[in-house]
């Protein structure tokens, strides 16, 4: 088995975060030794293990500023993290891209360890350039396309991020599309006859009204703005809308007034609460502008919900062919308009398309099928004495 230097992020929540999570974890299950790097102490703090690897496998590197979005490492970083691979070893680098200026570094500092390097790129895009949040992200690929050529293999997770690299520049042998992954034992729909104590006591809670639901980030790209602006406009009776998580647009988003059919429920840190809340909903709503894979995505239609998506990103591509409903990023609001009555009045179709998302799921995009594509990858660049079959 490899020894694989995991450089990622733990902290604030976001989607890669529970990326560098659960596939370090699974890669621990499956024998290989992990050494964790991540950003986590303040400049002028003192670091765990003084900035070393310790007994958790684990080193942290100081920071000037660590947001969902980027980070800014403090000038000794870089130092930092030569100094724990030279004493680590490892076999193989993985670096979860963390949008960091340290990024760019990492192809000359693997070379001069002697050390394959691999990334997985996460930057959200939409390939058709339709609104200005997508430009934004473009120029985001621009600036990192360089530096990726320069990696041994980059990872992304479809087919059209692949090719806007390829088009940037970045050789087509050194691109790998593993789509993102999510245990489907974890999220599934709910047992009819005992079902888990925080649904029930959600259900308590919001009573008998179907429920709508958006989980995320509330920021520009999410495009959170229109989805609340198509609810105000029909007001689907008997209905909740069920907003779950923070970021800066939420106090502009919410406004000052209460609202009987939204509830703005905040940041969820609890697992199973999060489990138990896309359990719940009847239809789960992701209008991005923007997007890689969204896990949330995949978490929803292992849950068994039905989902309607953009087709910004990969999202599109993981609902084609009637796993899901896929809406244009333009005219949001006018197609959830039309949308939302429909879904409301039809359990029977909402319950179908939920059946038909988990199994999409459980062909393509499961936890153990991205663990076993990632593998082979490793074997590519890891001497063979190092990876047992």
């Amino acid at each position: 088995m490899a020894h694989i230097a995991w450089l990622g992020k733990k902290s604030p929540f976001c989607g890669n975060v529970t990326y560098s999570l659960s596939t370090t974890e699974q890669l621990r299950k499956h024998g290989h030794q992990i050494s964790f790097i991540h950003f986590d102490t303040p400049a002028g703090g003192l670091a765990p293990n003084e900035g070393v690897g310790g007994g958790n496998g684990e080193v942290a590197l100081s920071y000037l500023v660590k947001s969902q979005v980027y980070t800014i490492p403090s000038p000794g970083a870089q130092r930092e993290l030569r100094e724990s691979l030279e004493r680590l070893r490892p076999d193989l680098v993985h670096a979860s891209l963390t949008l960091s200026p340290l990024d760019f570094r990492l192809p000359d500092l693997c070379q001069h360890l002697g050390v394959p390097l691999v990334a997985t790129f996460h930057p959200a895009f939409d390939a058709s350039l339709r609104n200005i949040t997508a430009g934004t992200q473009q120029l985001t690929y621009q600036l990192y396309a360089p530096a990726l050529a320069r990696f041994d293999r980059v990872i992304v997770f479809s087919e059209l991020q692949a090719e806007l690299l390829a088009r940037l520049g970045v050789r087509q042998e050194r691109l790998a599309v593993i789509p993102n992954g999510v245990d489907p034992g974890l999220w599934c729909p709910p047992d009819p006859v005992a079902p888990s104590r925080e649904l029930a006591s959600l259900r308590s809670r919001l009573g008998r009204r179907r429920l709508f639901l958006y989980m995320g980030r509330l920021s520009t790209e999410k495009n959170v703005e229109a989805l609340l602006r198509a609810w105000r406009l029909v007001r689907p009776r008997e209905c909740l809308l069920v907003i779950v998580g923070d970021g800066p647009l939420r106090q502009a988003l919410q406004g000052n007034s209460e609202e009987h059919d939204v509830l703005w429920w905040g940041y969820e840190a609890n697992l199973h609460q999060r489990v138990a809340l896309l359990q719940a909903a009847d239809v789960f709503l992701l209008p991005s502008l923007v997007e890689g894979l969204s896990l949330a995505l995949l978490e929803a239609m292992a849950s068994g919900t039905a989902c309607v998506a953009t087709d910004a990103g990969a999202d599109g591509e993981v609902l084609e062919g009637g796993a899901g409903i896929v809406i244009s990023t333009q005219g949001v609001t006018t197609q959830l308009r039309t949308l939302l009555p429909v879904l409301r009045d039809q359990p029977v179709l909402t319950a179908e398309l939920g059946r038909r998302a988990r199994e999409r799921v459980l062909q393509r995009y499961t936890l153990a099928h991205n663990i076993e594509q990632l593998e082979r990858l490793y074997a590519e660049l890891v001497p063979q004495g190092s990876l047992a079959a």
